[in-house]
């Protein structure tokens, strides 16, 4: 099983690393990376999950963790999600005030 990197703990920061699985907290590191990870970070999740796993867990499993900006730029860029409609950012995009 591959270790999660040290310097993904500001990122994960409700759990250990040694306590989290990357199977069991798969939505959790996933949703935690994207909205808050840089180039480097996403990639090492690019790395451990396959792009159809984090699509997935992006699709059916929405987090309110994202800025606006932040949640455009996975959905669209990262994930090349810019055609799917389906996709409502009220389930993604954390209130801001």
């Amino acid at each position: 099983m591959k270790k999660i990197p040290r310097d993904l703990q500001g990122i994960l920061w409700s759990k250990k690393l040694n306590s989290l699985n990357l199977e069991k907290d798969k939505s959790y590191i996933i949703h935690q990376v994207l909205a808050y990870g840089n180039l480097k970070q996403i990639k090492w999740l690019f790395n451990v999950f396959s792009r159809k796993e984090i699509i997935e867990v992006f699709t059916t499993s929405p987090r309110q963790n994202y800025t606006h900006s932040a949640f455009n730029f996975i959905k669209n860029y990262i994930l090349d999600l810019e055609d799917n409609k389906k996709i409502n950012p009220k389930a993604y995009v954390k209130a801001t005030f």
